[in-house]
């Protein structure tokens, strides 16, 4: 049997406001892992732990909000849902979270595999129809999208300093594969979602606007703070050969 999706049946714009999200299981999980988180982190420097903190409001308001109802109506919606979970949310928890002794390169690009794996996956017709009939295959989708943005994030800003030209790399290269995917979305001439077939019209967006409109949020964003990322490793490195002719 058919579940209903996790956020409820696609919402008319007369009624989006009163479509918060209070699943008491997903308050209690956010409000215990980023407290974990927090804790964990309490000896920071007062910013890093702000960073934290914002990073665990902004992914709680992706979820709780009225973002979470529209994303069943719009694919843009849920894409933009998506954004702010790995492209604001991840990076603020990673910045706040403890710097542990640096691993080999390897933990590096496994992050990079695992968001690669996961963005594709879950932003490909079939898996991204899965997540509207079933709960279970819905949080998979966020637990490993949000988890592996989380990692990943991680791994660009606490890398040791002998691994800032992978980090570089590994920077370049997910701004172009999220780019690739955004311009992939953005340009297709026909509707690769049957979801949403019937769904975008009451928000005045065919589905093939709403599904370009999607890809132009992925696009642009992802290239932007990806390359942001890698230009920080890339002068992370002139840093340190800066240091060693001063030497």
């Amino acid at each position: 049997m058919t579940e209903l999706p996790y956020c409820g049946t696609a919402p008319l714009p007369g009624e989006l406001l009163m479509r918060f999200n209070f699943d008491p299981v997903l308050v209690a999980a956010l409000v215990g892992v980023a407290g974990l988180h927090l804790w964990a982190a309490r000896r920071l420097p007062p910013r890093q732990l702000f960073c934290g903190l914002i990073g665990w409001i902004l992914a709680a308001a992706a979820f709780f909000s009225p973002l979470c109802a529209l994303s069943v109506a719009l694919f843009s919606a849920r894409v933009a849902q998506h954004m702010i979970l790995v492209l604001v949310a991840a990076p603020l928890i990673a910045a706040g979270m403890v710097a542990r002794e640096p691993r080999g390169v390897w933990s590096l690009w496994l992050s990079v595999l695992a968001f690669f794996v996961s963005l594709w996956f879950w932003h490909m017709p079939l898996p991204y129809e899965a997540t509207f009939h079933s709960v279970a295959v819905y949080w998979c989708m966020h637990l490993s999208l949000f988890g592996s943005g989380i990692w990943f994030w991680y791994a660009l800003m606490h890398h040791a300093r002998v691994q800032v030209v992978d980090a570089f790399a590994a920077g370049t290269l997910t701004s172009i594969q999220m780019g690739m995917l955004g311009a992939f979305l953005s340009l297709a001439d026909h509707v690769l979602f049957r979801w949403h077939l019937l769904t975008t019209w009451a928000w005045h967006l065919t589905p093939l606007e709403d599904q370009q409109l999607g890809g132009v949020l992925m696009w642009v964003p992802g290239i932007i703070i990806f390359l942001w990322a890698a230009v920080r490793s890339l002068a992370r490195l002139w840093a340190t050969l800066d240091g060693v002719r001063a030497a």
